[in-house]
């Protein structure tokens, strides 16, 4: 489904562009997630409309198949990358899942601010995006995926979800198709 409409209480949610999630190997080139995401920003921020910055610190604490991360491997690894202009009014929630709901005041943060419905972007699109637009439906909130501003570190999975999961979600559209709406 191709956006349609956006909310007039509708908030941005741009997930774990940060210093080491952006330096690490993704299908589409991480600057331009980055580049797309922060022009979303920029005409979300000049509607007046929530931009929510989120970064992850930690991982779950539980077993896995699949190798074990141990975050942050580096000092900076946290940090939200200078591109997306983060200004004083931003939401930022810092996660220590994949989710931007677990565990954080997010849900509270656009509940005060009256949002309904909730756009998405960043990395990675399996985990992050994904596990974060999954509990943002299960919230209630109207969920829209951009597209050409999520990606992933294996294509056939970013594929899958963006093709398979993020319709039964919400909406999905691109940048311009968003843009477009925000007019």
């Amino acid at each position: 489904m191709t956006v349609t409409t956006l909310d007039p209480g509708t908030a941005l949610v741009v997930v774990d562009l940060q210093k080491g999630v952006t330096g690490l190997p993704t299908a589409h080139p991480a600057a331009e997630i980055v580049a797309r995401s922060a022009e979303l920003a920029e005409a979300f921020r000049a509607k007046g409309l929530p931009v929510v910055l989120v970064r992850v610190t930690s991982g779950a604490p539980g077993r896995t198949e699949g190798p074990a991360r141990r975050l942050p491997p580096q000092a900076d690894w946290a940090e939200l990358v200078s591109e997306l202009g983060r200004r004083d009014d931003d939401i930022v929630v810092t996660k220590h899942t994949w989710g931007a709901f677990h565990g954080t005041d997010l849900d509270l943060q656009l509940r005060r601010r009256g949002v309904t419905q909730v756009v998405v972007t960043g990395i990675a699109t399996t985990k992050g995006v994904e596990s974060t637009a999954r509990a943002a439906h299960e919230h209630g909130y109207h969920v829209t995926v951009v597209t050409d501003a999520v990606t992933d570190g294996d294509a056939d999975a970013h594929r899958h979800s963006v093709e398979k999961i993020f319709p039964a979600l919400g909406e999905t559209g691109t940048t311009e198709a968003v843009l477009k709406l925000l007019g």
